[in-house]
């Protein structure tokens, strides 16, 4: 089956690699495991050894019908031919347990399939997804670090995220031109800090680094003055990039009560 550069294809074929995916995740009878781009199925069968079945979202109608013409998948695997990127999770859940989603996601998607889920994380126990190793180091960059940004600010606010392991290029077909990483988010329904609000910390997060050379009191000046910085508890000299994610939710909690009318009311 030819692969389709615009779905950004790479197919895990490794059996090592996917041992230790099935191992990390751990999935137990009872519980309802999403996979996210199954593609030719190397993970999703190996996971179907531990567990009676699972949902699976794939957009590629020739590879969802590979999958379905597979004997192993019947009665077993429930194959939704659609876009991730417009999956409602919740519908998906029903009344049932909360989603445990796996994916190889698409380079090309996969930060805005990461906060589509999120968005609807109250429909998910945990993620575990694999990504270009690049922006896993975004993902879980400590403050100080060049990787830490934007992606790292917005994703503490709602997940804990961990890096499990790297992943070569070998162990896909065909081979992609950068390593990749498994990591674990565990969504956290309500925010972990203080943030003012989505839409707020989105804002705020955003303008800190587009200028993330610039002390903060410069380049947050057309939000908060040096004395809003300062009651927030934080030096206004000090750069976007030294900050943790729970000071930048402070800073935007302060940006929503003076400017109500341009910030989300969600907390």
């Amino acid at each position: 089956m030819p692969v389709r550069k615009r779905f950004g294809q790479h197919f895990l074929h490794d059996g090592q690699v996917i041992r230790r995916i099935v191992e990390a995740i751990a999935p137990r009878p009872g519980q309802h495991l999403l996979e996210i781009g199954p593609g030719r199925g190397a993970l999703t069968f190996a996971l179907l050894e531990r567990i009676d079945s699972l949902d699976a979202i794939e957009i590629d109608r020739d590879l969802a019908a590979g999958l379905a013409a597979d004997p192993r998948a019947a009665g077993r695997l429930r194959l939704h031919v659609e876009d991730a990127l417009a999956v409602d999770l919740q519908t998906l859940r029903s009344h049932g347990e909360p989603l445990r989603v796996i994916g190889n996601l698409p380079y090309n998607v996969s930060t805005p399939l990461l906060f589509h889920l999120l968005n609807q994380r109250a429909a998910i126990e945990d993620m575990h997804v694999m990504l270009q190793k690049e922006v896993v180091d975004r993902m879980v960059a400590p403050p100080g670090c060049s990787a830490y940004g934007r992606l790292t600010v917005m994703l503490a606010a709602y997940a804990r995220v961990e890096r499990l392991f790297d992943v070569g290029p070998g162990a896909f077909r065909p081979p992609p031109r950068v390593w990749s990483s498994v990591a674990r988010l565990t969504p956290s329904v309500a925010p972990r800090f203080e943030t003012g609000g989505e839409r707020a910390l989105r804002t705020l997060v955003t303008t800190a680094f587009s200028q993330r050379r610039k002390k903060i009191r410069n380049g947050l000046s057309g939000l908060l003055s040096s004395a809003d910085i300062i009651a927030c508890g934080i030096d206004p000299d000090c750069r976007p990039e030294v900050l943790e994610p729970a000071q930048f939710g402070r800073l935007a909690a302060r940006w929503r009560a003076a400017a109500p009318a341009q910030s989300d009311p969600a907390a």
